[in-house]
């Protein structure tokens, strides 16, 4: 660990959170999940941002040291409009979506206008090279301070402290995370204590935000239903996921809300 590194958490202690069955999710509006993110940073600290979405909920209710990965996040966020529905639907708790697709560009807007340097690990390297292109023209006072594709393999100790030792030596105080659920977030965990930064798993944010994959239209996020946009766009590779994720959560919170009115 960096001499200078805090650790930071569990749980950020000046929000609130509730947990949604056994997942500990944070509560509270857009700009103040930005404002806590960047503050964050800004502090020197160590932690990582989870974006639980349905997929990341079935994980963690599939894999017990998952679930214990997100739940000692040092923030999560109700990423997915479904999360943010079952907690209005089993507690009564109206929490709006915090969404990465939205924290990712936003994040980059204000790490540029306060001179936060950012970092972006994982993906391919054509994927960086088409993101560094984005950030130069979106962004072009942003602080870029690294990027580092790894290998689709278990990295060797001895390169996983050499990508720790670049992280830590660019300077950087956020580090965008591109690994996917939940390799991402198994990822932050570990090295959360490692490196001097707040780690934030994107996962496909990334490429969405530099024009290589579509987000859904406005009245599909609103309606729950970025699944089926994103279902259409790649059925190959998503149909068994969601059939098998959707399909659990809903009967996990029909079954727990049943437990709630009869217990």
């Amino acid at each position: 660990m960096s001499l200078n590194t805090t650790i930071i958490g569990p749980k950020f202690k000046l929000m609130r959170h509730h947990k949604l069955l056994n997942l500990d999710i944070m509560l509270g509006d857009y700009d103040e999940f930005m404002t806590e993110i960047m503050g964050l940073a800004r502090s020197n600290g160590s932690g990582y941002v989870c974006l639980v979405n349905v997929h990341m909920f079935i994980e963690a209710q599939m894999s017990h040291p998952f679930l214990n990965v997100v739940n000692n996040a040092t923030i999560a966020t109700p990423d997915g409009m479904p999360i943010a529905w079952a907690l209005k639907f089993l507690y009564g708790i109206k929490q709006p979506r915090v969404a990465g697709m939205d924290l990712l560009p936003d994040l980059l807007a204000r790490a540029e206008a306060s001179e936060t340097p950012v970092f972006f690990y994982g993906s391919t390297e054509k994927m960086l090279a088409t993101t560094r292109s984005y950030l130069h023209t979106a962004h072009p006072n942003l602080q870029v301070a690294g990027t580092v594709s790894p290998p689709f393999r278990p990295l060797t100790p001895e390169e996983e402290a050499e990508h720790v030792q670049i992280i830590n030596r660019s300077g950087a105080k956020l580090v965008f995370v591109v690994l996917g659920c939940p390799k991402q977030e198994y990822w932050m965990s570990r090295m959360t204590s490692r490196i001097n930064a707040v780690l934030i798993g994107v996962g496909g944010a990334l490429p969405v935000m530099v024009g290589e994959a579509k987000r859904a239209p406005q009245w599909m996020q609103n309606s729950g239903l970025e699944w089926l946009f994103r279902l259409f766009q790649e059925p190959g590779r998503l149909w068994k996921r969601y059939l098998s994720t959707n399909w659990s959560f809903i009967k996990m919170l029909v079954v727990e809300k049943f437990k709630k009115k009869n217990s």
